[in-house]
């Protein structure tokens, strides 16, 4: 739906929802408990749509949060390797006759989280079919938990790729499979399942029920790890409940998440990939940035995340993306348009593919095109890679 828009981005979808509706203002406004000044500002491109105004928008219309974001559009050439994708999975346990050399496997999932970390999601959706088939294979012929482990792996790397694209049916598949493949690995494979499932409910929009599944894992992981495995997994599920909380406006409980990811990172003490993913002192201060973001403090937020950039970031172009993205958010929220254009053109050149699907991208640059009145070639640029006709 916004992929026609002359206007794209998640708030442009709000107005389009509404009238198919035949609402006025004043009932949605009613509806979500937002004012109806903010929700006409919203229309309008005159502000932005965060996700938590998004969630109590997509309550009032009885759809999911992804749903009002709108799913991003499969790419020429990408749906046959979406097809095969889905087949793979459906034969989770039913593997195939065909020999896997282990070697060649493990070079897979290295270029496959390679793929992952620089954000090249056309990459990942060409390699994970082949790849996700002969890992499934290899685990069902060893038995191994660790091999497993590489089975919920790859799975996680399915989740991420369809959650950023906002594939949701395929994206909570990938988290069913991974739960299984993990209940045949580890606990801290287990942790890094359940953090990806608390994704989904972030994705649709269901903050308080993500934070319940992260807080049941979290008691599972105090119970079953120990050493630098438990601060792991433990970062690992602290992070997303930051982020939950975040988008719930409950500063309370994305605190009580902040200092539990910030005691477990001084444990782990750099920055590691554990399980695709990253965790440690760095990747806990962008999730930082963007909790703060969406806590409306934004002086804390802008100044941590500059201060981090300037830094030298080590984390991958995955992370660093988003973190462009959420400093643009606190430049307009506290009046920088021109330095908030300046982030926005840093996150699409640290991750082109992530920003042209990314929900924060295209509703930044929705409402700066709209807000800027004058010619400004910078803006001109912004809006020529967000597909906005000026």
């Amino acid at each position: 739906m916004s992929a026609e828009s002359t206007t794209p981005g998640p708030g442009a979808n709000v107005k389009v929802l509404r009238v198919q509706r035949g609402w006025l203002q004043d009932h949605l406004a009613a509806r979500s408990g937002m004012s109806k000044s903010m929700l006409g500002k919203i229309e309008r491109g005159e502000r932005p749509l965060t996700q938590g105004m998004g969630a109590a928008l997509s309550n009032a219309f009885g759809i999911t949060l992804d749903e009002l974001l709108g799913q991003s559009p499969v790419a020429p050439g990408e749906e046959d390797r979406l097809k095969e994708l889905r087949s793979v999975m459906r034969r989770f346990d039913l593997p195939t006759d065909e020999p896997v050399r282990a070697e060649l496997l493990e070079q897979g999932l290295t270029e496959l989280f390679r793929l992952r970390g620089d954000a090249d999601l056309a990459g990942v959706t060409q390699r994970l079919p082949g790849l996700l088939r002969r890992v499934q294979d290899h685990a069902h012929a060893t038995g191994l938990p660790e091999h497993w482990a590489r089975v919920a792996d790859v799975y996680s790397a399915v989740y991420w790729l369809a959650a950023r694209h906002r594939w949701m049916t395929l994206a909570e598949l990938a988290v069913v499979k991974q739960r299984q493949a993990a209940e045949r690995a580890d606990a801290l494979t287990r942790a890094v399942a359940a953090r990806d499932e608390a994704g989904t409910f972030l994705n649709g929009g269901d903050f308080a029920g993500g934070l319940a599944v992260v807080d049941h894992a979290v008691v599972e992981v105090e119970s079953t790890l120990s050493g630098r495995a438990r601060s792991l997994g433990l970062g690992l599920l602290h992070l997303r409940g930051m982020t939950l909380a975040g988008r719930l406006a409950d500063r309370k409980t994305a605190q009580r998440h902040i200092v539990a990811a910030l005691k477990a990172a001084e444990v782990v003490d750099t920055d590691v990939n554990v399980n695709g993913m990253h965790f440690g002192p760095e990747n806990t201060a962008t999730h930082v940035v963007a909790t703060n973001a969406d806590l409306n403090r934004h002086a804390d937020a802008l100044e941590a995340g500059e201060r981090y950039l300037r830094e030298g970031p080590t984390l991958p172009a995955t992370r660093i993306g988003p973190l462009h993205m959420n400093v643009a958010r606190s430049k307009l929220a506290l009046g920088d348009r021109d330095g908030a254009v300046d982030s926005l053109a840093d996150a699409w050149k640290a991750t082109p593919q992530m920003a042209k699907v990314h929900p924060t991208f295209q509703e930044l640059s929705r409402v700066l095109v709209s807000l800027h009145k004058r010619s400004n070639p910078k803006v001109s640029a912004l809006a020529k890679r967000a597909g906005i006709a000026l």
